[in-house]
């Protein structure tokens, strides 16, 4: 009798183990970061300078300041693994006598499917913002692996954009 009872015991343990395991796995995870605290690996340089004074992390922050709209390509993420999952870019902006529109872009690009595009229209920022958190997402289903992430600033207008602490994350559908 007693040893029934440690075998259930045994089991029921490697069964809460096997449960826990599986929710730790279906936990969002970082894929890439970007603090900003340099140019190193920004793609376009010719509107944007590292700005130490203003920054939400406080370790400094990218600048854009733009006189007509202009789409702003900041990283390449390539051959990350991810499928069957919602990809968030979440980045934290701010902006300063914006006149028009600031929102973050996602491209994704799938072999054999071509490029495919998330932007965050439903809440761009304008005029003057103190930091906010924006994000964008896409959504991939099971077996569809994006080989390259182009990771944008979209500013449909003029004036000044801080942007921060950019992270690109893999939310596990449930």
């Amino acid at each position: 009798m007693k040893k029934n009872t440690n075998i259930v015991l045994i089991i029921f343990i490697i069964l809460l183990f096997l449960i826990g395991c599986s929710k730790f796995s279906n936990r969002k995870a970082e894929l890439a970061s970007f603090p900003l605290n340099n140019l190193e690996n920004v793609i376009t340089q010719s509107v944007v300078k590292i700005d130490k004074k203003i920054s939400n992390d406080g370790r400094g922050s990218l600048k854009i300041t733009v006189d007509n709209p202009t789409t702003i390509r900041l990283f390449e993420v390539k051959d990350i693994n991810v499928e069957n999952a919602r990809l968030n870019y979440e980045a934290k902006m701010r902006t300063e006598n914006l006149k028009g529109q600031a929102y973050l872009e996602m491209w994704c690009y799938f072999p054999g499917k071509g490029e495919f595009f998330s932007r965050d229209l439903q809440t761009p920022l304008t005029g003057t913002n103190n930091w906010t958190t924006e994000q964008t997402s896409f959504f991939l289903r099971k077996n569809e692996k994006p080989k390259n992430i182009k990771l944008n600033v979209v500013i449909n207008g003029t004036g000044t954009v801080w942007i921060d602490e950019i992270k690109l994350i893999k939310i596990p559908f449930q």
